[in-house]
């Protein structure tokens, strides 16, 4: 048994540190290529119509500021068209329907798609649109997003080269403030917005569309098969596919569309577990592909790290799983801990920690300090999601099929708007009882190391045991009843 121990051990420390190395790789990618800003070819004498499509499915809370944001656009009425991809079941149809019309009446070219069905989901509801999508080039935003007026003006001069097919702009966060929760998701998501897609994109290397706040041209889409609804992640899916036939793709981090974070932990663990099985989803059926392409090995290795990344997780899992007190036996603490801990944590720790620290001197010259004060709960808030994540990978690697669940909003802006009487909620997953679980364990765990004096093992338990309770914590308290429920707020529209 401590044979098998020990060699499970040395794999899972083995893969985490490859990852880790990775993401010390991609740091010095986006330090050697952060001033390569791209700029577009020319500029188009006369603006080209763009098609804006709005997938909508049960947004009641949101769907009015979207469409006011987007009836703001600076661009010129004749060369706008609008779609709203609206497949939702509840009152957000009737609402749709009154926003369309006021803007109707005032001139804009509006074109309302309501199917009866949700054949492919969001996948499907783009394809749909596309059929009839009046503009050469197709801006995608998704429901809790409000694009800022020059969003088309600044992206649609990259068109003027024939060969780009997707133009992303960076994410930005309404409610970045609103809560721990909130706030350690956006130091996530800039990690993968500014450090991978900048990395990626400006060193040649594939990168993907995130699903919103981006523009496609509509040819690339077409000849590259189309929107496919056979993985939880058609925008990843969809940008390997078309990167692989020859399209380039445009990074463009100084373009920021605010969207809404979720407030709600099973919302977010919805969201990730939909991320995370898509993106394993999608490695299995392109990553054979990529290898049998004439593509130069760089990007064919780089395409790898990319898509399994989220494997991590599993190995998360595993780590939390083989690790106990006694592991190793009796007197082997200390050379394990520097035979295999202190390696294996300065590949993979501490790369975590020099990535974010890069993201936040990038973004917050004047105060990087003090997000790096989260540090800690972002460890912790990536623990505690191991489990989660980790069913998401075992259920695409045994083709264990599932619909695409929406994540829940709410309307959410600043801290004093509530959340909990919203009539949105996510599923309740028993899994959270099997975070309890491997709470409970780890404050054992904890509790044996301060009593056998390995102090050195000490904070990083304390972060673990942290991660499995707040994620447990906050997606148990989700489970209490709700007394009523709140209506969304009035939307007036400029006239």
């Amino acid at each position: 048994m401590d044979v098998i121990w020990t060699c499970s051990y040395l794999a899972v420390l083995f893969g985490l540190s490859a990852y880790g190395l990775h993401r010390y790789f991609l740091v010095y990618l986006f330090l050697k290529n952060r001033k390569r800003v791209p700029q577009p070819l020319a500029r188009f004498e006369k603006l080209p119509v763009v098609t804006v499509q709005l997938p909508i499915f049960n947004e009641i809370y949101v769907v009015g500021r979207l469409l006011k944001a987007v009836s703001e656009l600076d661009y010129p009425k004749e060369c706008l068209h609008i779609q709203v991809l609206d497949d939702s079941t509840d009152e957000t149809r009737e609402i749709t329907r009154s926003c369309v019309d006021r803007l109707r009446e005032r001139g804009l070219d509006v074109e309302l798609i309501q199917r009866n069905d949700r054949v492919g989901y969001k996948a499907g509801a783009l394809a749909t649109g596309l059929a009839t999508a009046r503009g050469k080039f197709v801006c995608i935003l998704d429901a809790d997003f409000v694009p800022q007026p020059n969003l088309l003006k600044a992206t649609v001069h990259f068109f003027t080269d024939p060969k780009v097919g997707m133009i992303q702009t960076r994410w930005g966060h309404i409610n970045r403030s609103y809560s721990l929760l909130t706030r350690v998701q956006a130091m996530l998501l800039d990690g993968h917005l500014l450090i991978e897609q900048v990395a990626r994109s400006r060193s040649g290397r594939f990168f993907n569309f995130n699903g919103t706040a981006g523009l496609w041209r509509k040819s690339c889409i077409e000849q590259s098969g189309g929107w496919q609804h056979d993985t939880l992640t058609e925008d990843l899916d969809l940008s390997y596919r078309a990167q692989l036939a020859g399209w380039k793709f445009v990074f463009l981090k100084d373009v920021v569309t605010p969207a809404e974070l979720p407030v709600d932990m099973n919302g977010f663990k919805s969201q990730q577990h939909r991320w995370t099985k898509g993106s394993i989803q999608t490695c299995k059926k392109l990553l054979p592909r990529i290898w049998r392409s004439e593509l130069p090995l760089p990007i064919k290795i780089e395409a790898t790290a990319h898509l399994t990344s989220n494997f991590c997780f599993l190995l998360l899992a595993f780590l939390c799983v083989l690790l106990h007190p006694s592991a190793g036996g009796p007197g082997s603490t200390w050379l394990r801990m520097f035979l295999l801990d202190v390696p294996v944590f300065l590949a993979a720790s501490v790369s975590v920690a020099i990535f974010y620290i890069c993201v936040q001197r990038e973004l917050h010259p004047d105060n990087w300090m003090k997000e790096i004060l989260l540090l800690p709960a972002l460890l912790a808030l990536g623990v505690g999601l191991s489990i989660n994540n980790s069913r998401a990978v075992v259920e695409a690697i045994f083709n264990h099929r599932s619909e695409f669940q929406r994540t829940p909003k709410y309307g959410i802006e600043n801290r004093r708007q509530r959340w909990r009487s919203c009539r949105y909620m996510p599923l309740k997953s028993l899994l959270a009882l099997v975070e309890v679980g491997f709470a409970i364990y780890f404050s054992y765990f904890f509790w044996e190391a301060i009593r056998h004096g390995q102090y050195l093992t000490v904070p990083f338990l304390a972060i673990i045991d942290c991660g499995f309770l707040y994620v447990a914590f906050c997606s148990l308290s989700q489970w209490l009843p709700r007394v009523h429920q709140f209506a969304p707020r009035q939307i007036a529209f400029p006239a």
